[in-house]
């Protein structure tokens, strides 16, 4: 076949090339390797197409490495020869492997990650990263390349989510004589980080020092940034002091990790002072950028200090940098929380004037505290406001929506607005099929939250442990216990795991039926217990009267796994029962093991003795009570105090 392509084409060919003056018989490979290149400098595509049936692996390789001064020309090449169906094959990994040397030598690593993480991939050929790295190895000499390709496939695991593929990927290089950079290992160790494998990462970092890597102010903000996940703070400073020590100067990374890790802590304090001291910890090359300022706005707003975080505002428009859409975000949301609805929107009047987008998480954040204060008008104006200029409206909308409606009593409304989203083909969420099942079953409408249900299986969503929990609690709220335990059975079917919120749930549905027996089954084949599960068990022992059962379960609390799980909620119950029983004084003892534990009454703890010693005990002691309670740092509940303790304060109603 070949000598028929050649004969017809002898004429064309000797008048396009001088073609090898030194050889009398020029080999058809390099015959068709000549066309190849002449036709590919002036990019005619119908011609090199009459070629795809005669290329090879070796030949395109060949002549990629011809074009490896024109790299883009040889990706055009690469590409044309892939998406060719005459001339694609089932393996063009040879050719990969020697673009990918190109590009990376002309430092296009986009390109070069892009066809790396294809060939790894499902949809690609899906290749092992040990197979790509030994192709590399293979094409590594005859393309002249660098070290630099392996970092670029390490990186390209990384992209692929790939953490074993590339610590393989650095270990087998290592073992054939080459050495990823100090770069890749920056890399792979902070996936690890946003990964959490911290372990895995302590472990690399400790490899990297024993085989003689140098750590550059990367190394360090990822072990400083290490450090600040775990809440160390001192830790990170220790790291940033030893930095400077090697003579490595911080970057605004630096600081911008630690300052937010404080934020994020709460200690503002902290944060603070390393935004006062970065000029001098850096001499003076280090100044504050938007992600320091709005680290430290954010901290003050989820701190609730709304005047700190609008003076830390002024200092960063005051040094020249100016705010984005996250200054305003953490704002907006802050102000909204805070009950102060007008000025949210304000400030995104402000934004909007000096050409910043109000996108959709503000606009969301809005719409959600403007339903929250119950200004469902206002809320759905700035929803249609949204929808007028084509804003791309997220799950968080559609929940934050059918939530808002619901919470206001508009659920008619949000089954409409749930509807039309279902009729638009727009992505349907979980979330909000759940908000109106728990609104039906708060209404005690039952039959509508089955529907619920049942039109999200029609649809075939994926139910989730709060779909199924749901239900089974509002039906057990409602009593009826076998409606509730078929939907469990449903669940178990659908190999859907039941959740501690559910199991604890069904405890209690037990407990309240009577169920004493059932209900401790339930526990003891439950892996894990918490103080809800036990809570729900003293309270139906103490209120039959069972106080060696309540003993019992009071003495499994304090040893279950060597976690004590007696709560606040425990002590209220233990008080409030001894108190019905007219055992005042082993309440009062209670009280005080409680707050000897570290454990703060609340105002149920003080509603709770107040009301019961005003019955039957004297009003000094009373008195008492509540001054105790108070020193103790309790909030008095504000009905009890008005109508017993303030006229007993005041002289009122003086027994004899």
């Amino acid at each position: 076949m070949l000598a028929q392509v050649f004969s017809r084409r002898t004429s064309f060919l000797v008048r396009c090339f001088h073609v090898a003056k030194n050889f009398s018989n020029p080999e058809p490979e390099d015959i068709l390797f000549s066309a190849l290149c002449l036709n590919l400098r002036q990019r005619r595509w119908n011609t090199l197409h009459q070629f795809s049936s005669s290329l090879t692996n070796p030949l395109i390789s060949r002549v990629l490495r011809e074009f490896r001064s024109s790299p883009k020309l040889a990706l055009e090449f690469y590409n044309w020869v892939n998406n060719d169906t005459v001339a694609k094959s089932e393996n063009r990994f040879e050719a990969s492997c020697v673009m990918v040397h190109l590009l990376v030598e002309s430092r296009r690593f986009d390109d070069a990650l892009s066809i790396m993480v294809n060939l790894m991939s499902v949809e690609g050929e899906k290749l092992s990263p040990l197979h790509v790295l030994s192709g590399l190895i293979r094409s590594y000499q005859a393309c002249g390349s660098s070290v630099d390709v392996f970092d670029s496939l390490v990186r390209a695991c990384t992209q692929n989510v790939d953490a074993e593929g590339a610590y393989e990927v650095i270990e087998h290089t290592r073992a054939e004589g080459f050495w990823v950079s100090v770069h890749a290992l920056n890399n792979f160790m902070g996936c690890l980080l946003n990964w959490n494998e911290i372990d895995w990462f302590w472990k690399v970092y400790k490899e990297m020092d024993s085989l003689g890597y140098v750590e550059n102010v990367n190394t360090f903000n990822l072990v400083i940034y290490s450090f600040c996940k775990e809440n160390k703070l001192l830790e990170a400073l220790s790291v940033f002091y030893r930095m400077l020590k090697c003579g490595v100067w911080p970057n605004v990374v630096s600081f911008n990790m630690m300052i937010d890790g404080a934020c994020k802590a709460g200690n503002m304090g902290f944060a603070l002072q390393l935004l006062g001291k970065m000029g001098v910890m850096s001499g003076n090359f280090v100044s504050p950028n938007a992600v320091t300022y709005n680290s430290l706005i954010n901290g003050f707003c989820k701190a609730g200090r709304l005047d700190l975080a609008e003076r830390i505002r002024g200092d960063m428009v005051n040094s020249g940098v100016g705010c984005n859409e996250r200054t305003y975000g953490a704002l907006v949301d802050a102000y909204g929380r805070a009950g102060s609805s007008d000025e949210a929107l304000r400030l995104c009047d402000e934004m909007t004037s000096k050409g910043l987008v109000a996108n959709t998480v503000i606009c969301n954040s809005i719409v959600y505290w403007l339903f929250m204060e119950g200004d469902t008008e206002g809320a759905m104006m700035v929803l249609r406001d949204m929808i007028c200029k084509k804003m791309q409206m997220d799950s968080f909308t559609h929940a934050i929506v059918v939530r808002g409606l619901c919470k206001n009593g508009y659920v008619v409304e949000a089954v409409e607005f749930q509807r039309q989203i279902s009729e638009k083909k727009l992505v349907e969420d979980v979330v909000c099929h759940n908000t109106l099942m728990h609104h039906f079953l708060k209404d005690k409408k039952l039959a509508c939250a089955d529907q619920i249900l049942g039109n999200m299986l029609v649809r075939g969503m994926s139910l989730d442990a709060i779909s199924f929990g749901t239900l089974i609690d509002g039906y057990l709220k409602e009593g009826k216990l076998e409606r509730a335990m078929d939907i469990y059975d449903g669940m178990v079917k659908m190999k859907k795991t039941p959740n501690l919120v559910i199991y604890n749930s069904i405890v209690n549905g037990l407990s309240k039926r009577g169920l004493a027996g059932a209900a401790e089954a339930v526990v003891n084949s439950m892996e894990r217990k918490d103080a809800v599960t036990y809570n729900t068990l003293l309270d139906e022992s103490l209120k039959t009267g069972n106080v060696e059962e309540a003993d019992s379960i009071i003495s499994k609390m304090q040893t279950q796994d060597g976690e004590i799980l007696v709560s606040r909620v425990t002590y209220n119950i233990l008080i409030n029962h001894l108190c019905k029983f007219g055992c005042y004084e082993k309440a009062k003892e209670v009280l005080k093991i409680m707050v000897q534990r570290g454990v703060v009454p609340d105002p149920i703890t003080y509603a709770t003795l107040v009301t019961s010693f005003s019955k039957d005990r004297g009003q000094d002691e009373v008195v008492e009570l509540h001054d105790y309670l108070i020193l103790q740092g309790v909030t008095p509940h504000e009905h009890i105090y008005r109508s017993i303790v303030r006229p007993l304060l005041n002289g009122e109603n003086a027994r004899p």
